[in-house]
């Protein structure tokens, strides 16, 4: 019964999520002009990636490993919950549990120190460390 229960709301939560950024891209206005407004103005769609430097891609890019490695960790101390809970008293099944969470908990304070790591930086020294100075390829 409580094993329905969790699947049941996790698959509502996880519904909820995967739908939530429709409403914002709901918003989003095509461009417009010509018979085939899919084809027509390719410039003025993809004008903002021409401004963009290795160095924001560079940021881009370690924000969303940050990210994933954030998720990923959250993923496992969840699942080590669900395996704590599932073990039902089992001293092995426990103990895969608990170092499981162990693990979890472990990255989810490195991912976190080193997000701090680095806004800390930002913030009172004003070193970015994530903005490496990379110059433009057709520049």
């Amino acid at each position: 019964m409580k094993v329905s229960k969790i699947l049941s709301f996790t698959g509502a939560a996880v519904t909820v999520m995967a739908f939530a950024p429709s409403s914002a891209l709901a918003a989003l206005t095509p461009a417009t002009g010509g018979d085939n407004p899919d084809v027509s103005n390719i410039a003025t769609r993809f004008n903002v990636l021409t401004t963009y430097t290795p160095s924001m891609f560079l940021r881009t890019l370690i924000n969303v490993m940050l990210g994933i490695a954030g998720v990923a960790s959250f993923i496992f101390l969840l699942w080590g919950g669900l395996q704590w809970i599932l073990a039902g008293g089992d001293k092995e099944g426990t103990e895969k549990a608990r170092k499981k969470i162990t693990a979890a908990l472990i990255g989810l304070a490195l991912v976190f120190s080193a997000y701090a790591l680095l806004f800390i930086m930002r913030a009172l020294f004003n070193i970015d460390v994530i903005s490496v100075n990379l110059t433009q390829l057709g520049a």
